[in-house]
């Protein structure tokens, strides 16, 4: 192990893609659920459109700070009924959506997700830093079992990522540096930004993440710290 990374004390990670397979947990659940409500919908479409406003979902929140900070659970939702409309789904109650919505607290890990992540918290302090909110990366990490020593969330800074308030407030929660805190990505534009406010970098490819809809992210485009194939290769460059 290099000098510039024995001084890491902590990863902070993304979730969505990196930690969890986002799109398949989502699909296999709604499917599941309106199989044995008697729902027929196009649940990829629903999933992949759900995701596909995420991003803007968060914007609106950046332009319009007067309104206060928008949890993820809330924009979900608001995104849930208008692509409900937009796709014709019906016969959908107030508590069909609810339990729809908190599929993003149900979702599976990556097989070495778990594994990896058990290995680096032998020696340093993992926590996730995600636009979820907390309560959703709470019931997450019960459902799927996931190791975090704490929660770190875009809510606990008012910010979503890539906002430097995020980064800059992870590494100030935990006490330390920096560069002293690597964050670990699937996505290279989360790791250009984390990098810019002075963290380390750890770059895992999901090729898979957005199935045949995944445009980005084959490889690594940056300059990061650590390039591996899974959360072991993370842990066999730290010496975990």
């Amino acid at each position: 192990m290099t000098s510039d990374l024995a001084g890491v004390k902590a990863l902070i990670f993304d979730v969505f893609g990196t930690v969890v397979d986002w799109r398949t947990s989502l699909i296999n659940d709604l499917t599941a659920w309106g199989v044995k409500r008697g729902i027929k919908a196009d649940w990829t479409a629903l999933v992949d459109g759900w995701r596909a406003v995420y991003t803007a979902s968060m914007d609106e929140v950046r332009k319009h700070p007067e309104r206060g900070f928008v949890i993820l659970d809330v924009l979900h939702r608001q995104s849930l009924d208008k692509l409900v409309a937009q796709l014709g789904i019906t016969g959908l109650s107030d508590a069909d959506l609810h339990h729809l919505t908190l599929g993003w607290h149900r979702l599976h890990p990556w097989p070495d997700s778990i594994p990896g992540l058990t290995r680096l918290k032998a020696k340093h302090i993992i926590a996730p830093l995600s636009n979820g909110n907390v309560a959703l990366l709470t019931n997450m990490a019960k459902f799927a079992g996931l190791p975090w020593d704490l929660i770190m969330s875009a809510e606990l800074f008012g910010h979503y990522k890539p906002d430097p308030e995020t980064y800059l407030g992870a590494a100030k929660l935990l006490c330390l540096e920096p560069g002293e805190v690597m964050m670990v990505a699937a996505h290279n534009y989360d790791l250009k930004n984390a990098q810019k406010r002075g963290l380390k970098t750890a770059f895992v490819a999901r090729p898979t993440e957005y199935g045949p809809l995944q445009k980005v992210d084959f490889e690594a485009t940056g300059n990061w710290d650590i390039v591996a194939k899974d959360f072991g290769g993370i842990a066999d460059r730290l010496r975990c």
